[in-house]
């Protein structure tokens, strides 16, 4: 089972349809509608006037929280080194299960930055998920725990380095030039405590 997904902060209210302003508040439902959760972006005065009281009892309810918008920076077209996020994204767009460590990993990675924030960590067939944002965008990652045991660290540690060094998509090395093995960093050492605790 992957829970893994992306889904963006709208950029004006559900409800009224009226564009969030720079440092407005809003309230964020999440809602589970089989196969899938949804985000509902609310403004203030329509979540007074129309869900404040039936919030909760909605089908489907998961969780609410409130966030203050803020307006996306320019998107810059530049080429650049892999980051943990970027990584962290096309692991999520590949949905692919054996990349569930690294995922998990990256996230932890990314949170203990403060470039991630934890929302709501919920129980989901047996397995916790944790649901970030990333407040600069408001994107939503819903990242399930795999459950990681101490003797894969080292395994998964080494994921996480390759990923961050050449990205999802690698050249492959040719046998002249064998992969050189990576060092630990000190991001997932740290992920060790979380994950072991």
């Amino acid at each position: 089972m992957n829970e893994w997904n992306i889904q963006s902060r709208a950029p004006a209210c559900e409800a009224c349809a009226r564009p969030f302003a720079d440092r407005q508040p809003y309230h964020t439902l999440l809602l589970e509608l089989a196969p899938a959760w949804r985000r509902s972006d609310i403004c203030e005065p329509c979540w007074q006037k129309q869900f404040a009281v039936e919030a909760s009892r909605r089908d489907g309810f998961i969780s609410h929280w409130q966030g203050i918008f803020e307006v996306p920076p320019p998107v810059v077209d530049v080429i650049k080194k892999e980051t943990a996020e970027t990584v962290l994204r096309q692991l999520i767009t590949q949905n692919d299960p054996r990349y569930a460590p690294a995922a998990f990993i990256l996230a932890v990675m990314l949170e203990r930055k403060r470039l991630l924030k934890v929302k709501e960590q919920i129980t989901r067939d047996g397995r916790r998920v944790f649901i970030y944002e990333q407040p600069a965008t408001g994107d939503l990652f819903a990242i399930a725990d795999p459950g990681l045991q101490l003797d894969q660290l080292e395994a998964v540690q080494r994921d996480v380095a390759h990923l961050l060094e050449h990205g999802l998509n690698p050249p492959v090395p040719t046998a002249e030039m064998p992969a050189p093995a990576a060092e630990p960093t000190a991001a997932v050492a740290a992920a060790q405590t979380t994950t072991a605790g």
